[in-house]
C-alpha cells in the first residue's frame, strides 16, 4: 500500500517562501507520477503541479507559473514543493498526489497524502 506523508506546513507572510515536501513508501518511487493539489474550505480540491516518473517536465497550474517549483529525487523517495512569492490567496491545504498511470496533469490519482495547512498572512 502506498503512504504520502507531507511535511509541516506553516504559516508565513505575503511575499515570502515555503517549502513542503512529500514522501513515499510502499511503492517503486521512481513508477510514480506525482504532483500537489490544494484545497480551501467548501471547495473542490485544485491541481498545482505535477511532475513525471523522471523529474522532467514540470507541469503548473497558471496561478503558481513562476512562482513554485515541483521537484523530486527518486534516491530519496521524495517529492519538493518550492513555493517563493506567496500570496494570501495560496492559503489552503496542500495535499500530495500519485498515480501509477497518470501523467504530469495527474487526470487520475491513485494515492493521497493526509494534507497538510499553508497559511499566507497578508
Amino acid at each position: 500500500q502506498v503512504q504520502l506523508v507531507e511535511s509541516a506546513g506553516g504559516l508565513v507572510q505575503a511575499g515570502g517562501s515555503l517549502r513542503i515536501t512529500c514522501t513515499a513508501s510502499g511503492a517503486v518511487f521512481s513508477a510514480l507520477a506525482m504532483g500537489w493539489f490544494r484545497q480551501l474550505p467548501d471547495e473542490e480540491r485544485e491541481f498545482v503541479a505535477g511532475i513525471s516518473r523522471s523529474g522532467d517536465n514540470p507541469y503548473y497550474a497558471d496561478s503558481v507559473k513562476g512562482r513554485f517549483t515541483i521537484s523530486r529525487d527518486n534516491a530519496k523517495n521524495t517529492m519538493y514543493l518550492q513555493m517563493n512569492s506567496l500570496k494570501p490567496e495560496d492559503t489552503a491545504v496542500y495535499y500530495c498526489a500519485a498515480d501509477s498511470q497518470s501523467g504530469v496533469a495527474l487526470t487520475s490519482i491513485g494515492y493521497w497524502g493526509q494534507g497538510t495547512q499553508v497559511t499566507v498572512s497578508s
